[in-house]
């Protein structure tokens, strides 16, 4: 009898139980993220004025893959609602997107000159969020500078850190009574490295040996200033929080050791520390190795000082410490060596100054973006690096996505697989104490991929751009997602009942 009790009390533990399940807590934010340019259209319609990517699409359209442009794009000036309704049928908590400078300051160098068209726009899709409880997250430049502000030097003039702040103040202005979560720039390495030290965004000003350095320096200025514009004259009766998001993927070393590490940790303080150690760390400044890297090289070139500028003291302790959190956009993840891998970069570049080389295994996934690999736990990695290195910081995951071609059709299992794997790393970066609060999946649809165009899709909701009305319809990585955020638990086993049917029904 007793040995029956024994087995039966077995057979019922293990069938009480059969796994542990990890759940996100319950006030982690489930979202989604867009950007301005890449969904919104009405380039020039209700007295918006060209920015950077209006300029260089239609005065060079050749940079662009397949020659298109994002007047229209998803066109959500006009299909808001519908986006908001996207954003209910996946049942998210929150909602990236971003504000045009140019929509809402015709003329950049006139803030008191507000264009109410632009204001009643952006309060409209803030108030469809908040009718439904669905918290706004607004970035306030994404990589759409006013053309004017260009035509004046951009990022790499003095004075943009005060036109950055007197944008940011209409901001808060208008929108902090409801926005409780502000980013200031989105991506500066894109911003300053990308933009203005090479030619792979706008303005493709690829002024290779400073640009980045002068940029980088002006855009920390900048959200420095709108960061205290923010705590001292708004945060008070507002009670938000203002950040950064900073592209923060993987760069681990090729092998253990001391030249390869050394070269990983020079990859990532040219990626991402160039922008975050400023901000982040106890010691302030730009990173001491990246640093002495440059202005060893730069006196070797024949320039009379480093070609990465100083901050004063003042500038030093005024960045130090200007961020309620951490917004990291991570996709992917590479291994770094001293001296294997190697690839021709413009010398002197910021590329040339580090002088490594860049490894992704073979067996890692490709998407459509060549840039893009599915890399094993490279959330854990990334996010448990940054917590160790910029310890009690908060952190948001601003983006994380997956691409893949047009006509990949709405069964993308990929994506559905890159959000499983990427969610569990998250959990495994929650259980090893990291203060992640929230998690924005890129993106709630397709849009104009920047200088890829409509080539590649990131899109949980497929965009047909053919269509007048630019039809979003759910991908099965939209029920995934969904069921994931209703249930707060990863099931790697869960598929959307009758998804086949639904499509062959025509949606």
């Amino acid at each position: 009898m007793k040995l029956i009790l024994y087995i039966g009390l077995i057979i019922a533990a293990c069938h009480a139980h059969p796994r542990q399940e990890r759940r996100f807590p319950d006030d982690f934010l489930f979202g989604t993220a867009t950007a301005a340019y890449q969904i919104e259209g009405g380039y020039n319609v209700d007295g918006k004025t060209d920015n950077i990517w209006d300029h260089m699409t239609h005065t060079k359209p050749h940079v662009i893959k397949d020659m298109s442009n994002g007047d229209i794009a998803a066109n959500s000036y006009y299909n808001y609602k519908r986006d908001v309704e996207m954003m209910r049928e996946l049942g998210i908590d929150a909602y990236r997107f971003s504000f045009s400078w140019s929509r809402i300051l015709p003329n950049p160098l006139a803030p008191y000159n507000v264009n109410q068209a632009g204001i009643d726009f952006y309060n409209n899709y803030i108030n469809e969020m908040l009718k439904y409880n669905i918290t706004p997250m607004a970035t306030l430049y994404h990589w759409d500078l006013p053309q004017k502000l260009q035509d004046l030097g951009g990022f790499l003039n003095p004075l943009f850190p005060e036109w950055f702040e007197d944008y940011a103040r209409v901001v808060y202005e208008n929108f902090g009574d409801r926005v409780k979560l502000f980013i200031t720039f989105n991506e500066p390495r894109e911003i300053c490295f990308e933009g203005y030290g090479s030619s792979t965004k706008a303005p493709i000003l690829n002024v290779t040996d400073v640009g980045t350095y002068l940029c980088a320096k002006y855009l920390l200025l900048g959200h420095a200033k709108a960061y205290y514009a923010y705590v001292n004259d708004f945060k008070p009766t507002q009670q938000g929080q203002c950040g950064i998001t900073i592209s923060s993927n993987w760069f681990g070393p090729l092998t253990d050791s001391e030249e390869d590490q050394f070269a990983a940790e020079l990859k990532r303080q040219a990626e991402w520390g160039l922008y975050a150690d400023p901000i982040f760390s106890e010691e302030g400044g730009f990173p001491k190795e990246l640093s002495d890297v440059v202005a060893r090289k730069s006196l070797d070139m024949g320039y009379k000082e480093s070609r990465m500028p100083e901050f004063t003291d003042e500038e030093r302790q005024l960045i130090q410490g200007s961020a309620d959190f951490f917004g990291v956009n991570h996709y992917t993840a590479s291994l770094i060596s001293a001296t294997e891998y190697k690839t021709f970069y413009p010398v002197p570049s910021l590329y040339a100054d580090i002088d490594v080389g860049i490894y992704r295994p073979p067996e890692w996934l490709d998407s459509a973006s060549d840039w893009l690999k599915f890399a094993p736990n490279s959330v854990y990695n990334a996010l448990t690096f940054l917590h160790n290195k910029y310890p009690n910081t908060e952190f948001y995951i601003t983006e994380n996505g997956w691409s893949n071609y047009p006509d990949a059709g709405l069964i993308d299992d990929d994506r559905s697989t890159y959000y499983r794997a990427a969610l569990n790393s998250v959990l495994d970066a929650l259980e090893a104490g990291v203060n992640i609060k929230g998690y924005m999946a890129w993106s709630l649809m397709d849009n104009f991929e920047w200088m890829e165009g409509y080539v590649e899709r990131f899109g949980l909701y497929e965009v047909d751009f053919t269509s007048e009305a630019k039809t979003r319809t759910p991908r099965k990585s939209a029920f995934v997602y969904k069921e994931i955020v209703r249930s707060r638990v990863i099931d790697p086993d869960y598929e959307p009942e009758n998804l086949t049917m639904w499509i062959d029904e025509g949606h």
